[in-house]
């Protein structure tokens, strides 16, 4: 199935991410793993993007590489108009700092530190001041206020995932990269959080890359992008949970 496109792909758009023939080969000689095979794809600004695929086919992978987490063996990853790829790793973090927000499967907050030490952490870091507008305006939006002064032990795992969320759109990052930001949460907490993803791509003009297994996940972005074996095989537009449960068990097939 190869899915009709509208005028609006991402060539179309300004962008807020793309990799240029990405090459990432793991190990060497016989038990080298190719696990991204000469990918190329963009991703749109203020768009919601998610990334599908069978087990093993470089979906995370992909993730890691575009915000700067993992080496390419070839190829280049531009954010915006910085080419990642040719930096060193001194710039690199400053890029992932000023440039990229990452949701984590597991939250990644810091014990020590309260629901807003948490979220302010990034702009601490970078020893910039917070937008405070902003910020009470996350805070509202994803239903923490009466939370703030809690450590994460002392919040739910969906609230948790809540102030991930808010930490990493608080310093307004050009581009956000989830990896299963739902995997570990119930169906209404999850629901809850892809709500607020949407929300921000839509009111706020965020940019949103999401790894996701789950079809009903899929369906709060404004494309999917298919993965099969480390290549891109497809993407879809407006997707439904009949579309990408159908496109899923044909790639699997």
């Amino acid at each position: 199935m190869v899915s009709t496109l509208d005028e609006q792909t991402p060539s179309t758009l300004e962008l807020a991410a793309r990799a240029v023939d990405v090459v990432k080969i793991f190990g060497s000689g016989e038990t080298a793993v190719t696990a991204l095979d000469h990918i190329d794809v963009e991703f749109a600004a203020a768009r919601f993007t998610a990334i599908m695929g069978p087990s093993g086919s470089g979906k995370s992978t992909l993730l890691n590489c575009l915000a700067g987490l993992d080496d390419l063996t070839s190829g280049e990853i531009f954010i915006g108009d910085s080419n990642v790829s040719a930096l060193d790793e001194k710039h690199k973090t400053l890029i992932r700092r000023d440039k990229i927000g990452f949701i984590f499967q597991s939250y990644n907050l810091v014990p020590t530190l309260t629901a807003e030490e948490n979220i302010l952490l990034p702009m601490a870091l970078a020893r910039r001041e917070p937008d405070q507008a902003w910020v009470d305006r996350l805070i509202e939006t994803i239903g923490i206020a009466d939370r703030l002064h809690h450590h994460p032990t002392e919040l739910s795992g969906g609230q948790q995932q809540r102030v991930a969320v808010a930490r990493a759109l608080a310093g307004r990052p050009q581009i956000v990269f989830a990896d299963e930001p739902t995997g570990n949460l119930d169906s209404r907490r999850g629901a809850e959080i892809l709500t607020f993803m949407q929300t921000a791509v839509q009111e706020f003009g965020q940019s949103i890359v999401m790894v996701t297994h789950d079809p009903v996940a899929a369906t709060y972005a404004d494309r999917v992008v298919f993965l099969q074996d480390g290549r891109i095989v497809d993407q879809m537009l407006e997707p439904t949970v009949e579309k990408v449960l159908d496109e899923i068990k044909r790639l699997e097939t």
